[in-house]
């Protein structure tokens, strides 16, 4: 957020964006809170000559497209009654909290909101008795099918552990090789996995996203499909450019797999709201402005 941009520039250039205090007045409240464009633009005329960026676009001209597509999918009607309810005992708990301070009510929401993006990828995240049919994990199934027939390989990226767990069936029961890797994966076997992949053992690579999101060249895959979006589009993208990147010779397309009406079409818009910030400060850095608790909470409350 625009504090640590503060605190960069009070290191490497002291007393460039004055006191810490007076920076918050004139220029993170503004931005934050209001999107001021005018204060944006002085923000951003400061420390403009002091900011030297190569894009990967600039430096690896010779690298193939990438297209991103977000597949909105409709929950059957039994998953929209299960969210629904859910939301409602939600909003329900949170209004007890609303005389919390703020970043006690940030934690509670957040917390919500986990509830119900689990929701929306298997009614099962939430409740492991649930009997309903996950309108999402049914797409993938659908999705795999037709990238298997057509030769593709690809890297299926989480952020829930627990969400792979309940995508690991879908390639089992078609009989599909898979490599997987998350947090707890020994280096080791990490590294093993990435090689026989790049080889061309196996035709899909089940990652949690913060295990997989850097260091790893895994070109062998021409697809990249994410199972949830979140919040920062810096660390999706990190984790796409596991496909596109150096020694890529072919297209790269990547689907995010949406879920209609809820949660996570609006954590898209959030997404686009953040990233015009971004664009007029940094250059399309990751988003300098903060999620306030109240933002959280209109996501939740607002069906």
């Amino acid at each position: 957020n625009l504090d640590e941009l503060w605190s960069i520039f009070h290191f490497i250039n002291p007393g460039l964006l004055g006191a810490r205090s007076n920076f918050q007045k004139r220029f993170a409240a503004p931005i934050e809170r209001e999107g001021s464009q005018s204060a944006s633009s002085q923000l951003n005329a400061l420390v403009g000559p002091f900011l030297l960026r190569r894009t990967k676009a600039q430096v690896l001209q010779e690298l193939p497209a990438k297209t991103e597509i977000s597949l909105l999918i409709d929950l059957s009607e039994e998953e929209r009654a299960f969210y629904e309810a859910l939301r409602r005992d939600l909003v329900s708990e949170l209004d007890s909290l609303r005389r919390q301070s703020p970043a006690q009510l940030r934690f509670h929401v957040l917390g919500a909101i986990m509830k119900l993006r689990l929701a929306v990828c298997n009614p099962r995240l939430v409740r492991g008795e649930s009997t309903l049919v996950s309108s999402k994990r049914k797409a993938f199934a659908e999705l795999l099918d037709e990238l298997l027939k057509n030769g593709h390989k690809a890297l299926v990226f989480s952020q829930f552990v627990r969400h792979l767990d309940l995508i690991r069936p879908v390639l089992e029961e078609r009989g599909v090789a898979y490599h997987y890797l998350d947090g707890s994966t020994p280096a080791k076997d990490r590294a093993a996995a990435v090689a026989a992949f790049q080889r061309g053992e196996h035709d899909v690579f089940l990652i949690s996203l913060r295990a997989g999101g850097l260091g790893l060249n895994l070109t062998a895959a021409d697809y990249v499909v994410h199972l949830d979006p979140w919040w920062n589009p810096a660390v999706e993208n990190q984790a796409s450019d596991r496909a596109h990147r150096l020694g890529q010779t072919r297209p790269v397309t990547i689907y995010r797999l949406v879920g209609q009406n809820t949660i996570e079409t609006k954590i898209l818009e959030l997404h686009q709201k953040k990233r015009r910030l971004a664009e007029q400060l940094l250059a399309d850095h990751d988003a300098p402005s903060a999620v306030s608790a109240a933002e959280l909470l209109k996501l939740i409350v607002e069906p």
